[in-house]
């Protein structure tokens, strides 16, 4: 029997025997309340939450309908939006506008811009007890819609951000002898600001996200990834506790001692699912002396050198880069590029250039291929992060928010800057397992890698497979719950696509949906040429399609069903409810009406 037959037989017996705690005997609560309809909170009610929160409720709206008619206020929030640290300070915005035919960027009726756990926990009971839909927004990067949903109320703990570093922690109920070196980091917070308190400030190194503007808590729930996952495993793979508020309004301690279930769903069963997570702490590791990179562009000459080039470069991967050192990716582009942007770490330049030297050779020395020499960069591993440090060595790799009274370590780096507000149009995620390397299997890879680069662009992140790495961290990764593909896998591939920042009331912007639908139809081709070699493969649940197929098994496989029961058992009727979430399957697409 299938895997995916398995899981669905397992899941079916489960439902008819009643077994899975919190649903034997459960009522299901009526549609969710919207603005306007019978049940919504009067004005005083809302004065109340306002009370119980110090003042930190606030009233919504799209920032756009303060500009209309204005076209200077238009123009000077256009600017602001190239800006992620202006987009995430606004509670009414994310940071991405909106996915084509799937959802749109809308405000919420109500956001509660929390600064304690206390305020949360006013939230959580406020929605519970007069049936709201709640939504969490961290970072507000959700490719999905999860970080917004209109006529909801926002948890918005932007300032609840601090970030300190402990010598030596233990997790509530453990043994002093299971002190670790560790971070302790506030819901609110970015992966810059843990970055600067452990890496440039302390010289230690915490696993968390490429991206520096992203919320610490929402990767580590949905089991992401960072530049050097390759060494240290996923961000969840190092969590040591968390402190959770759970849909009964509890605060909850959660770590391998204390709520061990709850603990392990955290860890990679997917964001504002379980509860809102208030802070985290995670291990620190030690610092490299380099991190570095290997950028540049290899163009071929024809269609049959182009094949050559990929064919090439994978058994180069499999020979030298198949290991601890190397992530981040490349790319196979338009006009037959292939397209490097890698890191490294735990190697200095000389070692690095040494490592490319054979890949590097063998283009030289043929005639079909167009190309400047890469550039092939390591820099002290404390200064990685630090955006002063690279204002002075190369400019132009970090920009700085250049806002007044803008913290001097809020940065990021340029090439995010352009999925600032995207617009999706596509975008599909698959792993790929380490058995394609093998010498035997290498022809089906690259046959199908140029098959879909025909249709769209297609990114392979070394980086998010986690195949290669040391014992230890593929230890660890397999003690969570994403989906235990990862550790089999040398890369995750990404076919995506987008256009401009289209928000609601957003001046200017109109989406040309017949080129995004065209432009969706060859990502998914893409993928499907690509998933030809990798059929049974997951898929990471951050970075994926909307409107992804068998999302449970693809998502967590053999683990959904225990995520389910942990679901079930502390949020027994769904307050917790996010797109293809643990548990979703209950509920209508826009998580007002409960289907089960």
């Amino acid at each position: 029997m299938k895997r995916r037959e398995v899981l669905k037989a397992s899941l079916g017996a489960a439902l008819l025997a009643g077994g899975l705690p919190g649903l034997a005997g459960a009522k299901a609560p009526p549609a969710r309340v919207r603005p306007g309809a019978a049940g919504w909170p009067a004005a005083a009610d809302w004065d109340r939450l306002a009370r119980a929160t110090g003042g930190r409720l606030r009233k919504l709206a799209s920032p756009f309908a303060g500009c209309a008619g204005d076209a200077a206020a238009c123009a000077t929030l256009r600017e602001q939006l190239k800006n992620p640290y202006a987009v995430g300070d606004d509670p009414a915005l994310t940071q991405t506008s909106g996915w084509q035919d799937a959802w749109l960027s809308q405000p919420s009726a109500y956001a509660v811009a929390a600064r304690e756990t206390a305020d949360i926990t006013a939230a959580v009971d406020f929605a519970r007890t007069h049936n709201l839909r709640l939504v969490v927004k961290g970072g507000g990067h959700s490719y999905k819609g999860g970080s917004n949903a209109p006529d909801s109320l926002l948890v918005w703990p932007r300032a609840m951000n601090e970030v300190t570093v402990i010598d030596a922690f233990v997790p509530q109920g453990a043994s002093a002898l299971e002190a670790v070196p560790a971070v302790r980091i506030g819901a609110g917070a970015m992966w810059i600001d843990a970055y600067t308190a452990v890496t440039t400030r302390a010289g230690r190194y915490v696993q968390g996200g490429g991206c520096t503007t992203v919320g610490v808590p929402g990767l580590v729930q949905g089991g992401g990834f960072g530049s050097f996952s390759k060494r240290f495993g996923t961000a969840a793979a190092s969590l040591l506790e968390a402190e959770i508020i759970t849909a009964d309004g509890q605060v909850r301690i959660a770590n391998a001692h204390t709520n061990p279930d709850l603990f392990w769903a955290i860890k990679g069963g997917g964001g504002g699912t379980f509860g809102v997570v208030t802070r985290m702490t995670l291990r620190t590791h030690e610092l490299p002396e380099y991190f570095g990179g290997v950028f540049g562009e290899i163009t071929a000459t024809s269609d049959a050198a182009f094949k050559a080039l990929v064919a090439r470069f994978i058994a180069f991967y499999r020979e030298r880069l198949f290991n601890a050192h190397w992530g981040e990716q490349v790319s196979l582009r338009d006009g037959r590029q292939l397209h490097l942007s890698m890191v490294f770490q735990g190697l200095d330049r000389a070692q690095a250039q040494a490592a490319w030297k054979p890949f590097l050779d063998w283009v030289r020395a043929s005639g079909d291929y167009n190309f400047k020499e890469p550039t092939i960069m390591a820099v002290p591993a404390r200064r990685f992060w630090d955006a002063d440090f690279w204002s002075k060595t190369a400019p132009g790799i970090m920009a700085k928010d250049e806002r007044e009274g803008a913290p001097s370590h809020h940065a990021v780096w340029q090439g995010d800057r352009g999925q600032v507000g995207w617009y999706i149009h596509g975008y599909e995620s698959t792993w790929l397992p380490a058995a394609l390397l093998e010498e035997g299997s290498q022809a089906r890879l690259v046959d199908a890698l140029c098959a879909a680069s025909q249709q769209w662009w297609v990114e392979l992140h070394f980086n998010k497979g986690i195949a290669g790495a040391p014992p230890e961290a593929l230890a660890a990764t397999r003690d969570t719950a994403t989906h235990p593909g990862v550790v089999d896998a040398f890369a995750l591939a990404i076919i995506a696509g987008g256009g401009d920042p289209a928000y609601p009331g957003m001046p200017g912007a109109r989406p040309d949906e017949a080129a995004a639908h065209r432009r969706a139809t060859a990502i998914r081709k893409a993928m499907t040429a690509l998933r030809a070699v990798a059929p049974d493969a997951g898929a990471y649940v951050s970075e994926s399609d909307f409107f992804q197929q068998r999302w449970q098994e693809t998502y967590w496989g053999p683990n959904y069903a225990k995520l389910l029961q942990i679901k079930r058992r502390y949020d027994p009727d769904g307050l917790f409810t996010v797109r293809h979430g643990v548990g979703s399957e209950d509920w209508s697409a826009d998580g007002f009406t409960r289907t089960a």
